[in-house]
């Protein structure tokens, strides 16, 4: 089993080894081409067990089953839709993968209705219904922090969380290998592991 947080550039090399050998990988890296995520999604038909997510916590990854119900009940009401995501003043991307997995739960869960809006700095618009607001935050050591905020008339529903230290991402990772560790082939993601 092997599992990778590595970088994205060292991922081609990685996908040759668990092919040849017939490793499991739970690969746990983010920044993937899509030339490596259809490697990594053809590996897993012909060759060996992959598991791929965006984010490996429990937490997170239960949040975005939960989001696709309040999303099921929540826009229809006409509920808006606004994610802000805050991590650690080193970090590069913005949003956060993390970030788009979640808005990428509540679209699904609507069809792939929504768009995504990153900045409205240049936009002098009132807010459109079928878009969701991302906002990125970054500073000081903040591991990660994302509430999801459902915005209605006179109510407003948050569903947040925060990792207070990486060790919820290797948690996570550890539980993927254990439920990977019988499969043969197969692609699967964190929502498997959850179920």
């Amino acid at each position: 089993m092997v599992i990778d947080f590595a970088s994205a550039k060292a991922t081609d090399a990685l996908l040759d080894y668990c092919e040849a050998k017939a490793v499991p990988v739970v690969l746990c890296t983010t920044g993937l081409s899509d030339e490596q995520v259809k490697r990594a999604t053809e590996e897993s038909i012909k060759k060996t067990a992959v598991l791929k997510s965006a984010n490996m916590s429990l937490g997170i990854n239960l949040l975005m089953k939960l989001l696709k119900e309040a999303a099921d009940v929540l826009a229809p009401a006409g509920f808006d839709i606004e994610i802000v995501e805050k991590h650690h003043n080193r970090k590069l991307d913005a949003p956060s993968g993390t970030a788009l997995a979640l808005a990428d739960s509540i679209n699904e869960a609507r069809d792939n209705e929504y768009e995504y809006v990153y900045d409205r700095s240049t936009r002098r618009e009132k807010r459109r219904p079928k878009e969701i607001g991302i906002s990125a935050v970054r500073g000081g050591n903040i591991v990660g922090d994302h509430d999801v905020i459902f915005a209605g008339c006179d109510e407003v529903i948050t569903f947040s969380h925060s990792a207070y230290s990486r060790a919820v991402f290797a948690k996570g990772a550890v539980q993927a290998a254990i439920f990977l560790a019988d499969k043969k082939t197969g692609l699967y993601d964190m929502s498997d592991v959850i179920g």
